[in-house]
């Protein structure tokens, strides 16, 4: 193989998605996915690929620093594309601990694993950091975006975890010449998402005539991207990135969260031959998040212009997407809703 690339968070949701496209569109690539398999690790995601000759899979967690340090000399590591992160503001409120064992120490492990590992031969290596657009804080509806250069200003466990975690990578740039990059990217949809994420489980929901939590009045606005949008933005940033650089990811596709809803809600009634309106009757608004921030946009203008890439849907059609690849894929749904997934697809993953 040319190159060997460690993709942590692989049988996640946006890290499926990257490993698929690694692993398909470079046959001399070995892909190694790290996954520790915590409940958002789900190995059914990539039942397709899992027997691909350039491809493997390894149990493992980011934060044992023995661990990584042996993963990078096994498999001699010429590129690490980061994406394991705790990633549900809901859980980092009620457990914030976990947010920073897994998003900074973690973080900072595979660093320190990547400077050892490539002490004296840091040509052709790369070290990329995946984190978010919440690091940012929050906009006001005055026609502002997130660029590059907007000072962070974290207002909850996660994002502050991820605020961290990006300074980490950093410092390690400018004190030990790592080379690195980052990227920040605002809300991602699409198949395979777990369903404590608002439109699968809102899907989940309207299905089975559920009421579908709304928080607030519904006015939060969030930039959503099709997360297969993000995994070629996530390729282009790793191959032709420049060393020490942020690069924003955007679909620069603003909705509120009613909107949004209410849109989904109508897509459903009509896959599911229902009379428009009857799905819009299970939202039920609920107590706000505690620190919920406002309004997230990102401006994606640098990697537009540098790199050339651009999102390649409508958030209508990819929200039509969607819904119909949940509808076609309910037993992985109900799996996961059930909890047998991780049981079920690892016996089926090591039977393959």
């Amino acid at each position: 193989m040319r190159k060997t690339i460690l993709i942590t968070g692989g049988a996640g949701f946006i890290g499926s998605h990257v490993v698929r496209l690694f692993v398909n569109k470079y046959p001399d690539y070995l892909i190694v996915n790290l996954d520790a398999l915590t409940y958002a690790g789900n190995l059914g995601n990539l039942i397709d690929i899992a027997d691909a000759p350039n491809y493997t899979f390894v149990k493992g967690d980011i934060t044992d620093e023995r661990f990584t340090a042996d993963l990078f000399r096994s498999f001699s590591i010429d590129g690490v594309i980061h994406l394991a992160a705790e990633s549900h503001v809901d859980r980092s409120i009620s457990d914030p601990l976990a947010f920073i064992r897994t998003n900074v120490f973690g973080t900072a492990n595979l660093l320190n694993a990547a400077k050892e590992a490539w002490k004296g031969d840091m040509a052709e290596k790369r070290f990329y950091h995946i984190s978010t657009d919440e690091v940012y804080g929050a906009l006001a509806f005055d026609g502002t975006f997130f660029t590059e250069n907007r000072k962070y200003d974290p207002h909850s466990p996660y994002s502050a975890s991820k605020a961290s975690s990006d300074h980490f990578v950093r410092a390690y740039h400018d004190t030990f010449g790592l080379p690195v990059v980052i990227s920040n990217c605002s809300n991602n949809y699409g198949a395979n998402q777990f369903p404590e994420k608002l439109i699968p489980l809102a899907i989940h929901n309207i299905k089975n005539n559920i009421s579908i939590p709304i928080y607030g009045k519904g006015e939060n606005v969030r930039d959503w991207l099709w997360v297969n949008d993000h995994a070629r933005a996530i390729d282009v940033i790793f191959h032709s990135g420049n060393n020490g650089e942020t690069y924003n990811i955007g679909g620069n596709n603003e909705w509120t969260n009613i909107d949004l809803i209410r849109a989904l809600c109508r897509i459903m009634d009509k896959k599911l031959s229902r009379e428009i309106g009857t799905s819009a009757q299970l939202i039920t608004f609920v107590k706000d998040r505690a620190g919920h921030d406002l309004r997230y946009a990102i401006d994606s203008s640098k990697l537009q212009r540098e790199l050339g890439w651009e999102p390649s849907l409508q958030f209508e059609e990819g929200l039509e997407k969607t819904v119909d690849w949940y509808l076609d894929n309910q037993n992985w749904l109900e799996n996961i809703i059930n909890g047998d997934y991780q049981k079920y697809y690892e016996k089926q993953y090591k039977e393959r």
